[in-house]
């Protein structure tokens, strides 16, 4: 689905604006008739769980830090971050990040037809702060160390085969990672101050074990036109991969990653803002960015994001009042939840069931404010398709 960029976007958020140019100017769309609610309505009081939602959805406890998942006899890992759903039989598995330094690696649940856990393990060990990552459509979990020199892991969501560091992706500060399969790429956000943008090209598509690392070259502009570059060095070692491609584009603190319909978005912490690049014309240029809404839009500290078959993009918040927010292809920008009284958390991981109808997502330190205390639930509802 075709997405209109943000200089025609109408924000919700306690004031509806249009963003032309570089300066907010009057609405190019009407008010709505519920301003900041978006295409799914008012966030409701909290629920049992704490949880703000629209009305028709309801959300459930999968699992807690430190404690058994469900039934199960596993326990589930600190600081839950990124995760992916894969479709199992008639059922469905949840991967979770641990981003934990060190003994991070990474956890999965799985479901039956009607939602029931009925197992849980670990898929990935002995790594380092495991942040994001993303799915393969060969159906594995690409798991991110977020530290100097972090590797790529290639695991196995069912848990069978023995998870594999795929070094050829680079070695930098990862954060996410987007599959392609029309360009047969994987895109590649860095967190740093100064990290970059990468894709990496399988010599084979499905073998992630040979290829190029290429960095996003661009101007400083927030929107234009860009070509990629080989890093010569991908160990990183001793030059960073950041610095061996001169005119290579710096972005403020690479995190989630998406990839749909021929474009690729991602998103910068330090800048809060959601960028977008057509993979056609190779242009790029700015999906949100909340310096330019004068703090009047739901959505602050952008971390991973999701899409859906709808086009809707669901952004997830490092900090702010712990919102994930959505963006339609229309380009409303509105909250679609909120965790109450963990201010001191961040919310990681969002993820789809295979249908559609059910979010999964953390809450990476919960009400304690440790990494000992995360939480991980589901939102089930009438999700747009």
């Amino acid at each position: 689905m075709e997405r209109r960029s943000l200089l025609r976007a109408a924000v919700l958020g306690g004031t509806s604006a249009a963003l032309g140019g570089t300066l907010w100017r009057g609405a190019a769309y009407a008010a709505p008739a519920q301003p900041g609610a978006g295409p799914y309505g008012p966030l409701g009081s909290p629920d049992a769980n704490g949880i703000r939602l629209p009305a028709g959805f309801t959300s459930r406890v999968i699992a807690r830090s430190g404690q058994q998942v469900g039934a199960t006899s596993y326990t589930w890992h600190n600081a839950p971050d990124g995760g992916a759903c894969y479709a199992d039989g008639t059922g469905w598995i949840y991967v979770s990040n641990s981003e934990i330094n060190p003994s991070g690696g990474a956890s999965a649940v799985k479901f039956s037809s009607t939602g029931t856990i009925t197992a849980a393990y670990r898929v990935l060990s002995n790594t380092r702060q495991n942040c994001a990552g993303g799915k393969t459509p060969w159906n594995t979990w690409l798991s991110c160390e977020e530290v100097s020199l972090g590797y790529v892991y290639e695991t196995d969501p069912w848990g069978t085969n023995a998870a594999v560091q795929r070094a050829a992706m680079g070695r930098f500060k990862h954060e996410a990672a987007a599959a392609d399969p029309v360009r047969r790429v994987i895109y590649l956000t860095e967190d740093e101050t100064n990290g970059r943008f990468y894709r990496f090209v399988p010599t084979a598509w499905g073998d992630l074990s040979s290829g190029r690392l290429q960095v996003m070259v661009a101007g400083s502009a927030t929107g234009g036109s860009f070509t990629w570059a080989d890093v010569p060095d991908p160990d990183g070692s001793p030059t960073a991969t950041r610095s061996q491609v001169s005119g290579s584009k710096s972005f403020n603190g690479g995190e989630g990653c998406h990839y749909a319909n021929d474009t690729v978005w991602f998103t910068t912490k330090g800048d809060n803002r959601v960028w977008q690049l057509n993979l056609l014309t190779h242009t790029y240029e700015l999906a949100y960015d909340d310096s330019l809404v004068n703090g009047t839009a739901p959505l602050t500290g952008v971390d991973n994001i999701t899409g859906t078959s709808s086009g809707d993009l669901f952004v997830a918040e490092d900090g702010g009042n712990m919102e994930i927010c959505v963006i339609t292809p229309d380009d409303v920008v509105a909250s679609f939840l909120r965790v109450d009284g963990q201010s001191a958390s961040e919310i990681t991981g969002p993820a789809f069931s295979p249908d559609g109808t059910r979010l999964y997502f953390s809450s990476q330190r919960g009400t304690s404010g440790s990494s000992s205390g995360g939480i991980t639930y589901e939102v089930t509802g009438p999700f747009r398709s």
